[in-house]
């Protein structure tokens, strides 16, 4: 499936992964409404012998609010109990926690707040640092989202849904995503991002069957290589994996080197951490219980980390090396990261997609490390992806 992220809104592509036909153009216009409606045409360019599902999908404009709301559910989701309002109630407490032990190490930086809704209901809470003493830029961002999916949509997330009837499926989705990218480059950048999925089904569209799921992961990406950082990171993932299901560490641990792989670079963005998608084969308090987990194991796993390395002297060449593997996580999230690109062809919130994009980046043409260097040695951790712990 294509995966859920917070931060730019972005579930699902609009056409199976599986279909072999030429890639259908995208297109959209923004109607009296205050509505942005998205079509794919019936017919690609290439269209001999093949045949293509109309569909289209209608995303509400975000409406800016003057202060940040206490929740972000519509009224018939008010139950607290639900694991909706609970889910929310988990990412909120989370961005508060996370921005609260950024400003205080930080110093300088505070955030800055924009709160936003969806006539159709849902909407997002965007938390930016940017430019303080140590970090140059750090978002923490969450959403609640509710939608209509086209039924092909569905069947890529869900392939075994052959028997879903014709029609728009409705969802809902919830998130918190959060990149931290520190000024000194022995600082490691840090990215998490949790999140919940539900799938209705509606009383006039038999065969769409409820689904729900969970999914999220915790990583790190050093521009140098401290090993006792890089084992203090992971053994808190593994920790708090460890407390629901003792395979999940090396499962989430393998699943997160191979998503976050730069293929055309034949490297890993980083050093790796959790993550997961669509997990639902176990029970869903325990799920929610797991994710809750893991995003209070954000501060403990990384706070540390930059206590030590925030304030280490280093050289132009030390940032030069910085900005190069920040080019990498720009190539990353904008050529691979399925949320990024989805939110850029789909009309998300744009300052929320591209809030994870560092302030500064570089590119050199063919640059290569000398080889037994501490650059080397990030570089080759990155090619041949080793267990920390």
């Amino acid at each position: 499936m294509a995966s859920l992220s917070a931060s730019s809104l972005s579930f699902f592509p609009l056409s199976s992964s599986s279909c072999s036909l030429t890639k259908p153009q995208l297109s959209f216009s923004i109607a009296t409404t205050n509505r942005i409606k998205f079509t794919i045409p019936t017919k690609p360019r290439n269209h001999v012998g093949t045949h293509v599902i109309r569909s289209a999908v209608s995303i509400d404009k975000e409406i800016l609010l003057s202060e940040s709301p206490h929740t972000l559910l519509r009224e018939s989701d008010g139950d607290g109990n639900s694991i909706r309002a609970r889910f929310q109630q988990m990412i909120m407490k989370a961005q508060d926690i996370v921005c609260e032990a950024i400003e205080e190490v930080d110093g300088v930086g505070k955030f800055k707040e924009d709160a936003w809704t969806r006539s159709g209901g849902g909407g997002g809470i965007s938390r930016v640092l940017q430019d303080g003493a140590v970090w140059e830029k750090a978002g923490v961002n969450i959403s609640v989202v509710y939608g209509m999916m086209p039924p092909e949509a569905y069947r890529a997330a869900k392939p075994a849904a052959t028997d879903l009837n014709p029609g728009p499926v409705p969802f809902f989705a919830a998130g918190i995503s959060s990149v931290l990218h520190p000024r000194n480059p022995f600082a490691p950048t840090l990215h998490f991002n949790y999140r919940y999925f539900e799938t209705d089904a509606p009383k006039d569209i038999p065969g769409a069957p409820r689904q729900w799921w969970f999914g999220g992961g915790t990583d790190l990406t050093p521009a140098y290589i401290f090993e006792e950082d890089v084992r203090h990171f992971h053994s808190i993932q593994k920790r708090a994996c460890d407390k629901f299901d003792p395979t999940f560490y090396p499962r989430f641990k393998k699943w997160c080197d191979d998503y976050f792989y730069i293929k055309h670079r034949g490297e890993t963005r980083g050093l790796g951490g959790i993550f997961f998608d669509d997990l639902n084969d176990y029970d869903q308090e325990m799920l929610l219980s797991f994710a809750t987990e893991c995003a209070n194991s954000v501060v403990p796993a990384y706070i540390p980390i930059m206590e030590k390395r925030k304030d280490m002297p280093y050289t132009e060449r030390h940032k030069a090396w910085q900005q190069l593997r920040r080019g990498r996580y720009v190539e990353f999230n904008l050529v691979y990261d399925r949320g990024t690109t989805f939110g850029l062809k789909t009309g998300g919130r744009i300052e929320s997609i591209l809030v994870s994009l560092p302030l500064t980046a570089r590119w050199e043409y063919d640059h290569k490390p000398e080889e037994g260097s501490e650059e080397w040695k990030l570089l080759d951790a990155c090619i041949n992806p080793k267990e920390w712990i």
